[in-house]
């Protein structure tokens, strides 16, 4: 992550406190700067994976029994070393854009709509950067836009005075291989794992193998699906900082890779580089759980303005 340098500042009215008032200063942050870091992070999370992919990767290696498995994984390691260094897609399908900002509740955004910019920095960088256009207007119609917009937007307003933005193009194929259950809440963790197989052993090879899976438990139905495509952007290998979770999470790894599915569908022992769960409170008769795949191209880029 790379901290940008900072932007102009405006004075604002912030609180009284002892009969004085406090005056501090708010960041401003124009439109035309999240332009062009939406336009380059578009094209580096399509072309360029991170060191934890990369390590993650070697670690697959090591441990796939498979001469097959070996030499598929072996494959899609030049495919992403060819991918940096040419500037070209990881991937023909470089994916629905989806951007997470998690916006400081001290920032000004001026010279137009925040979203708009998004959709512009998606469409520059699509455009400019030679990606391949898949959204359709309308789910039924089905027209091209012509230029991969409008983009999925998810927003989080967090403390400090800084702009985070991540994109993470979502293909297809492992986006089309998720899936989402209400569960009862005596179905417990066993009835969580359970699910979680059924969706990965369902995707087989059109997720194109080795998946991450993410997994987002609680909350309510849209709330898991969010969490399940957050958990996603996590560092492969990373675990979740609640004892529990984490065993959940190292479990559900090895029941995963224990379905021999393998590198591209073709029988191994490495079907998921990793597994991630994030978790919410949820109602008491509820246990929402979703499961959000994605392929062995683990996308996203990110930025700090």
């Amino acid at each position: 992550m790379r901290k940008l340098p900072g932007r102009s500042w405006i004075p604002v009215l912030w609180s009284v406190r002892n009969k004085h008032l406090v005056v501090e200063s708010m960041k401003q942050i124009h439109v035309n700067d999240i332009i062009e870091t939406v336009e380059r992070l578009c094209i580096q999370a399509c072309t360029t994976l991170g060191d934890d992919w990369w390590q993650a990767m070697e670690k697959a290696v090591e441990l796939e029994e498979s001469p097959l498995g070996k030499s598929l994984l072996g494959i899609l390691r030049e495919n992403a070393e060819l991918a940096a260094s040419t500037g070209e897609p990881i991937c023909q399908d470089t994916g629905l854009a989806v951007v997470f900002l998690e916006i400081g509740q001290e920032v000004s955004i001026t010279g137009g709509n925040l979203y708009d910019a998004i959709n512009e920095g998606v469409r520059c960088g699509y455009v400019n950067g030679y990606l391949r256009k898949s959204v359709v207007s309308d789910p039924l119609i089905r027209e091209n836009t012509g230029d991969n917009t409008p983009a999925i937007i998810h927003t989080e307003i967090v403390p400090g005075s800084d702009l985070k933005i991540t994109v993470a193009p979502k293909g297809a194929g492992s986006e089309n291989s998720s899936g989402l259950k209400m569960l009862k809440p005596a179905d417990g963790q066993e009835g969580v794992i359970k699910f979680v197989l059924e969706v990965v052993e369902a995707a087989g090879p059109n997720a194109c193998p080795p998946i991450v899976v993410g997994v987002g438990i609680g909350g309510n139905l849209e709330k898991s699906a969010l969490l399940a495509k957050k958990a996603l952007l996590r560092p492969l290998g990373e675990r979740h900082p609640k004892p529990h979770i984490a065993k959940l999470e190292e479990e559900l790894l090895r029941r995963v890779n224990s379905t021999g599915i393998g590198p591209q569908g073709l029988g191994g022992r490495i079907t998921a580089l990793d597994v991630h769960v994030e978790v919410y409170p949820t109602h008491i008769a509820s246990l929402p759980v979703a499961v959000n795949i994605q392929c062995h191209a683990s996308r996203h880029a990110e930025a700090v303005l």
